[in-house]
């Protein structure tokens, strides 16, 4: 970080001067940006690079709060980013954890078909599969399925071999140990509140010119940089908004409640066991995931969260409630999905109702052998028509900022697992809106 007379908030974190200039600044410590932040200073190692994190601490929200599945890429729309992206990000993520040393497990997915009429929706999955260059798929008959997974009922089955677990936690930790030996400064506890242009005649020196973006926190301290890339997860659509970007697509934030089986009985459950995603409704239902600690997560449902950050049944944020509740795209959402939505909330009320979706794949647990386990929040991207924003947005803000900034307004699932080819797009996309 280079000085300049400008600078009036005196920043806490140690690696910081009084005045600390950056060439370029990502906003958000999750895995998305942390992954950017690496890839770009990988590509430009004569430019300074900072990250700007709200928290004490890394990955504390999406990263930190997810099912830890590394995806193969058998859902999304064939010639889709999301597709590409999550067979590049798979395939690049099992290579750098053997490079790090990052344990995982290739423990494969089972998606089970329970009902006939799931079986052609079962079969239309693995044409899609195929056309997305997913690895080692194959439609696997009843017997199969119990030499897999011996507690598993099914029809038919989807097996994907190479869906693996891994803690993105840990993960994301080790891209911001890279960016920092490639010579990146990372700030905690700097929570963004305002980015705006430096009025020219407020200095002299050529830094004035040079680092022309001031970002500001909670706090009133200040960094300046030339080129701002936000990577903000659950406040993207807030963050565009300070700079001046359209309001949508909006974030909705939905909380995902996870059961967990209990230890003794651990052993029912090998590898992924997935449902057939049913394309009336909007998420992918119930699911059976091991984790790398040896525990089995059971679910997500999902709730509309009262708070973004909301990882508890009672937390609440007025103005997050107010800015969901009053948003139209909601309101159209809900009413398409009525029923979906009411039995998604007696499901999150009721232990049995839970119980009852897992027994169809597995009938031998039951309510003793559950309990209630941790909650993720999602950051769901929604247009004003109420469909779920499926792929990646990028936007830049207006006026003279505008320029100078890029939003990544929507990274969905499988952000984690893609993350590194995620990387790459966004620094392509940095090199040409900013010309590095």
């Amino acid at each position: 970080a280079g000085g300049g007379e400008r600078c009036r908030g005196e920043l806490t974190a140690p690696s910081l001067s009084p005045c600390s200039t950056f060439d370029v600044a990502v906003v958000g410590a999750g895995i998305v940006g942390l992954a950017s932040a690496r890839e770009l200073v990988r590509r430009h190692p004569s430019l300074t690079f900072a990250v700007l994190e709200k928290e004490k601490e890394l990955a504390h929200h999406q990263s930190g709060h997810n099912s830890g599945v590394i995806h193969s890429g058998i859902y999304y729309t064939p010639g889709s980013l999301k597709a590409k992206l999550c067979v590049q990000g798979a395939a690049l993520c099992y290579e750098y954890c053997d490079q790090k040393g990052i344990p995982y497990k290739q423990c494969g997915k089972l998606i089970v078909a329970v009902e006939q009429d799931e079986i052609p929706r079962l079969k239309a999955l693995y044409e899609r599969g195929l056309q997305n260059n997913v690895r080692g798929l194959k439609l696997i008959g009843a017997k199969e399925i119990q030499a897999k997974e011996p507690f598993c009922r099914g029809l038919m089955a989807l097996d994907s071999p190479y869906t693996g677990i891994v803690n993105y936690k840990q993960v994301a930790q080790s891209y911001a140990e890279d960016f920092q030996e490639a010579g990146g400064t990372i700030l905690t506890d700097f929570e963004v509140t305002n980015m705006e242009m430096a009025k020219e005649s407020s200095s002299e020196s050529e830094d004035g010119l040079k680092y022309p973006v001031i970002v500001r926190n909670s706090k009133g301290e200040e960094i300046y940089c030339r080129h701002i890339v936000t990577c903000a997860g659950l406040y993207s659509d807030r963050l565009s908004e300070i700079s001046g970007c359209s309001p949508e697509p909006r974030i909705v934030p939905f909380r995902g409640d996870y059961l967990v089986l209990k230890p003794e009985k651990c052993y029912m459950v090998k590898g992924n066991i997935y449902p057939v995603p049913n394309p009336r409704f909007p998420f992918l239902g119930f699911h059976f995931t091991p984790r790398m600690d040896g525990s089995v997560w059971l679910g997500p449902n999902a709730v509309l969260a009262f708070k973004r950050e909301g990882y508890k049944l009672f937390d609440f944020s007025t103005g997050d409630f107010l800015d969901a509740v009053m948003y139209s795209g909601l309101w159209k959402l809900v009413l398409r999905n009525l029923s979906y939505g009411l039995s998604e909330i007696y499901r999150a009320c009721f232990l049995s109702a839970q119980v009852k979706q897992l027994q169809k794949f597995i009938p031998e647990v039951t309510i003793n052998d559950v309990l209630r386990g941790p909650s993720g929040v999602r950051a769901q991207a929604l247009d004003s028509d109420g469909n779920l924003v499926d792929d990646f947005v990028f936007d830049g803000g207006s006026g003279d900022i505008g320029s100078r900034i890029l939003h990544v307004r929507n990274a969905p699932s499988p952000a984690a697992t893609s993350s590194l080819a995620i990387a790459k797009m966004i620094a392509d996309e940095v090199k040409q809106r900013f010309e590095l």
